[in-house]
C-alpha cells in the first residue's frame, strides 16, 4: 500500500457498520509505551531519538499488521500536506507532526492500528474501530502490546506501572475514547449539562480531532482522564457504563424531536440537504455541520435512499488536504471551497 492509496477509500473504522453506530461513530484504545532505560522523546538529543527510532523501526516494521500490506511513514520526509492526511484521517496526532524529526509512523492496510514512533513517548499504539466496541479495540491492541514485548523492553515500575512522559497516562498507559455524534442533545439544549456529568465522573470530553479541538458537526470524543490504579478492564468498563447511558440520552432526545418538533426537525435536515446537494462553494466548518444534520436525518428515518457509508466518506474527502490530494495539487481557500462543493455534489447524485 503506497500513502495516496489512502485517500481512495474511507478508513475501516468508517466504511464499516458497528454496534450502535446511529450514534457512536468509533471506539478506540491507545496505550503508551516507553523503551526500558532509553530517554523519554522530549528530554533526549537528536543522537538518541535517532537509536530509538531505529530500534523501534525494527521492531514496528515486523508486525504482521505492518509487514503485510501497511504502511511505514517517515514523518520527516513527508510534505506539509501529506503530514496532514494522517492527521484528518486520524492516524497521528498533530504535535507528532509538528516536530518531524525522527518520528514516523506505521499504519495497517485497513487503517484500524497505527503506531506513532516517538511522539510523546516511545510509543503511541491505537488501536480503532467501527461503532461502540471498546472491547473488540482491547483485545486486539492487547495482542499487538504482547507481540511487542517479545521484541522490546517497557519502561515499567512494580508499584507505578508503566512509566510515561504524561503522569496521566502512567499505569496502564491506556487512553480509551468514543466518539459520538449528539445532535439532539445539542438542539434540545441538553448538551451541557451531559458533559458536566461526564466530567464529573472522571471522564473528559474533547472535539473531533482529539485533544485541544472543539467539538465541531456535534460530534463528541470521551474518554477516561487517569490510567493509574485501575487495570485496562475496569477503565474500559466504567466508560462503556457512561457511554450507554449517553446513549439512552440521545436517543431519547431524538424521540422528542421527532414527536414534539418534528416539522422544525424536517426543516432543518432537508435544508441542510438541499444546501449540500445544491451548493457551489463551502466551507470545511459548515461541511461538517450539515452533514451531522444529514446524518441525523438518515438515522431518525426523514432522508431514504442516502447511505450512512455516503456521509462518512464525505466528514473524511472534504478535509482540506484530502481535497488537495484529490486534485493533485495545493489550492488556495477559495478553491478548496469550491471542490468541495463539487466532490459533495457527485457523491450524493451518486
Amino acid at each position: 500500500m503506497e500513502l495516496n492509496d489512502l485517500i481512495k477509500q474511507p478508513s475501516g473504522w468508517l466504511k464499516q457498520v458497528g454496534p450502535n453506530s446511529e450514534i457512536v461513530f468509533s471506539s478506540r484504545v491507545r496505550l503508551a509505551r516507553n523503551l526500558e532505560n532509553v530517554v523519554f522523546p522530549d528530554w533526549a538529543d537528536k543522537k538518541q531519538m535517532e537509536c530509538a527510532l531505529a530500534m523501534l523501526k525494527a521492531s514496528v516494521t515486523q508486525l504482521n499488521a505492518i509487514k503485510n500490506g501497511g504502511l511505514f511513514l517517515d514523518i520527516q520526509k513527508m510534505t506539509n500536506m501529506d503530514k496532514q492526511l494522517l492527521v484528518e484521517r486520524h492516524l497521528v496526532s498533530k504535535e507528532h507532526i509538528a516536530q518531524a524529526d525522527n518520528r514516523a509512523v506505521a499504519v495497517s492496510s485497513d487503517e484500524t492500528l497505527s503506531i506513532m514512533l516517538n511522539e510523546e513517548d516511545h510509543l503511541r499504539i491505537q488501536m480503532i474501530e467501527p461503532g461502540f466496541d471498546l472491547d473488540a479495540c482491547w483485545e486486539k491492541i492487547s495482542r499487538i502490546d504482547s507481540e511487542m514485548e517479545k521484541k522490546l523492553s517497557f519502561a515499567f515500575s512494580p508499584k507505578w506501572g508503566y512509566l510515561t512522559a504524561c503522569p496521566t497516562n502512567t499505569g496502564t498507559g491506556m487512553r480509551a475514547s468514543v466518539m459520538l455524534h449528539l445532535p439532539a442533545l445539542v438542539m434540545t439544549k441538553q448538551i451541557n449539562k451531559v458533559i458536566q456529568a461526564i466530567i464529573k465522573l472522571g471522564l473528559t470530553v474533547r472535539g473531533l480531532f482529539g485533544e485541544g479541538t472543539e467539538a465541531a458537526g456535534n460530534f463528541f470524543q470521551v474518554s477516561n482522564q487517569v490510567s493509574l490504579g485501575r487495570s485496562e478492564e475496569e477503565i474500559i468498563d466504567n466508560i462503556k457504563r457512561i457511554i450507554r447511558q449517553i446513549l439512552d440520552y440521545e436517543q431519547n432526545a431524538r424521540k422528542v424531536l421527532i414527536s414534539q418538533n418534528r416539522i422544525s426537525l424536517e426543516n432543518q435536515v432537508w435544508r441542510a440537504y438541499g444546501i449540500l446537494k445544491n451548493a457551489r462553494i463551502i466551507s470545511s466548518s459548515e461541511t461538517i455541520e450539515l452533514l451531522s444534520n444529514v446524518c441525523l436525518g438518515i438515522e431518525v428515518g426523514i432522508i431514504k435512499g442516502l447511505t450512512r457509508e455516503i456521509i462518512n466518506e464525505l466528514f473524511i474527502l472534504t478535509q482540506p488536504a484530502h481535497l488537495q490530494k484529490i486534485e493533485g495539487k495545493s489550492l488556495s481557500a477559495r478553491q478548496r471551497d469550491i471542490k468541495r462543493a463539487q466532490l459533495i455534489r457527485s457523491k450524493i447524485k451518486k
